[in-house]
């Protein structure tokens, strides 16, 4: 198969961009050159997706399988049907499992799960995204398929807050510092590693069944917030100093992480897998928190360079301590 990865060299897509090489696909890497990530074997193409006018090379080829992992707005999808109908068999989107109903009117979710985040600038696109995209496949026959990842790692650290591509919240724990764990610790979540992921995305790639169809992709292994903290200091060699705040009060202080939080991991969540399984019958998630985060703190700890911190997010930790000390 000859395939287009829009993006492809980052934290969830670099597996897949792997996997699809070694499962003998024609892959074909599109982005600006900035990721200092080498696909081997893949045939990478230089340029922004947002100036089409100088993609000279993306206007010779047809492809079997479209994939845009960095489309955020409806201005890019338009952009993509215009690019890509009559030249793709299948469009692939990655949206996000944010998307689906919040707060939740019942707790398991599958695909069907309504899609409304009013909470999140983030969601409502990925949202309006998917509503264009369905509107062309139903009125123009444009072939999509729509994927929504969760909390998704490889090079992140997927905590709540202090974390993702900021070494913040790590970093706390190795300085013996006080670290916020929203709620009392209790709600239930899922974190999945990239590789894992891979597996069933891989599948669905040339996947005529999946045409019109939304998927999303993550471990069966449910945590509580308590145990994602826990295995994270456990895999960085110290104790975790947990402060249990409230959601809402963390986000009146620091609005900013109303997002992250009220609109994404506040409450638990468990995650259906029974329509990826159907469709990719090999798919298994088989990396367990407590394996994939060593493999993250590893490659994170090699380079001092990708131990992130950001200031202005500490300044904001230290808010929201400081605030839920004087209350008492």
């Amino acid at each position: 198969m000859k395939v287009l990865f829009i993006g492809g060299t980052g934290n969830i897509s670099t597996p897949s961009s792997r996997l699809a090489v070694a499962k003998g696909m024609d892959l074909y890497v599109l982005n600006r050159g900035k990721a200092k990530v080498d696909i081997e074997g893949a045939h990478s193409i230089i340029g922004d997706i947002n100036k089409p006018e100088e993609l000279t090379e993306l206007k010779k080829h047809k492809w079997d399988v479209v994939v845009n992992w960095i489309a955020f707005t409806p201005d890019d999808i338009e952009r993509d049907i215009e690019l890509f109908k009559g030249k793709t068999k299948q469009y692939i989107f990655i949206s996000s499992a944010s998307c689906y109903q919040t707060p939740l009117s019942y707790p398991v979710i599958t695909e069907s799960t309504p899609l409304c985040n009013n909470l999140w600038d983030y969601s409502q696109g990925k949202i309006q995204c998917e509503d264009r995209l369905q509107k062309a496949y139903r009125e123009e026959g444009f072939p999509i398929t729509i994927v929504r990842p969760s909390l998704t790692y490889d090079t992140v650290i997927p905590i709540a807050i202090g974390g993702f591509n900021t070494y913040n919240t790590a970093q706390r724990i190795l300085d013996g510092k006080e670290i916020i764990v929203h709620g009392d610790g209790t709600s239930l979540w899922t974190v999945t590693h990239s590789d894992d992921f891979a597996k069933g995305f891989v599948g669905l790639l040339g996947l005529t069944t999946a045409i019109g169809h939304a998927f999303h992709i993550t471990s069966d292994e449910v945590l509580s917030w308590n145990m994602i903290y826990k295995i994270l200091a456990d895999a960085l060699g110290k104790g975790a100093k947990v402060v249990h705040i409230a959601s809402d009060f963390i986000c009146k202080v620091e609005p900013s992480f109303t997002g992250t939080l009220l609109a994404d991991k506040a409450e638990s969540v468990l995650f259906d897998n029974t329509k990826i399984k159907t469709f990719v019958p090999g798919f298994k998630a088989t990396i367990p928190f407590s394996e994939g985060i060593k493999r993250t703190i590893k490659w994170l700890q090699e380079n001092p360079e990708r131990q992130n911190i950001d200031e202005e997010k500490e300044v904001k930790i230290e808010n929201v301590l400081k605030a839920y000390r004087s209350l008492s």
